[in-house]
């Protein structure tokens, strides 16, 4: 028992040494993921109509990941607006690390910007969100880290990894969404199932419930969107593609999703 206490603790260390700018008084001050679950469907920031939108057959969104808003600078994302009104743009979905310390001014930040885009924007929390025991920040500002949102046709299933696994709740609150959800379904996590070489380590502590996650989204997901590693992959299983983002803060990289009734197309862009 002591043996798989230590192997679970240094590979929830290596989860938040590998890919994000770590600070070590800000990782052991993080919190618990029942914390955070036990608050699934609070809503403080998200509105019935952000959860709740019709996109129809043909629609696009843009995904990004890690965008690490520190001390009030976002790095030029609120420029994606832009973007967003050129290409008719449905919602947006940041993947994690959408700020560097989770504070309540960056938090606040985000949720401004978010404002401007005028398209919903859903966020993912991140291990860097939770740093320095700021989860109660997130709680206050924006509520839930897990949650569905319903688009007409379309789902899309936000998924908390903050502390690099997702826990037997979360994963069987996975397969009962899986199991009701209609048309295209879409997934997205912080933490990445995909390395991409043999020299960096897994980001999820526990391989025997990233293969159960895998086997959930067999067949019943189209695309799971992850980021956390700052290096961007793209690899498929089980008809079920798995994109890894390469990150916004050093390389202004998003992607632009766009669904029709011939498929789904992934265009990566930098801002």
């Amino acid at each position: 028992m002591v043996k798989y206490f230590f192997h679970a603790l240094f590979l929830s260390v290596v989860f938040f040494l590998c890919g994000c700018t770590v600070d070590l008084l800000g990782l052991f001050g993080s919190t618990d993921l029942n914390d955070r679950l036990a608050e699934r469907d609070t809503f403080n920031f998200l509105t019935d109509d952000m959860r709740n939108i019709s996109l129809g057959d043909e629609y696009s969104f843009i995904v990004l990941a890690d965008t690490h808003i520190e001390d009030g600078n976002a790095h030029g994302l609120e420029n994606l607006k832009n973007v967003i009104d050129s290409n008719e743009i449905k919602f947006v979905v940041i993947t994690g690390d959408i700020t560097q310390y989770g504070s309540a001014h960056d938090i606040q930040k985000f949720i401004d910007i978010a404002a401007s885009f005028e398209v919903p924007c859903y966020p993912v929390i991140g291990n860097h969100d939770v740093y320095f025991g700021n989860w109660p920040e997130w709680k206050r500002l924006i509520g839930s880290t897990n949650f569905r949102i319903n688009g007409g046709g379309t789902t899309l299933l936000i998924m908390d990894s903050a502390n690099a696994y997702f826990g037997n709740g979360q994963i069987s609150w996975l397969q009962r969404e899986l199991e009701n959800a209609s048309g295209r379904v879409f997934v997205f996590s912080h933490a990445n199932l995909f390395v991409n070489n043999l020299t960096e380590f897994q980001h999820f502590t526990d391989t025997r419930e990233r293969a159960r996650v895998m086997s959930l989204l067999r067949n019943k997901c189209d695309i799971m969107f992850m980021g956390h590693s700052h290096e961007g992959s793209v690899n498929e299983a089980g008809n079920v593609m798995y994109v890894v983002l390469d990150d916004y803060i050093a390389d202004k990289v998003y992607c632009i999703v766009s669904v029709n009734t011939a498929g789904i197309s992934c265009e990566f862009r930098k801002l």
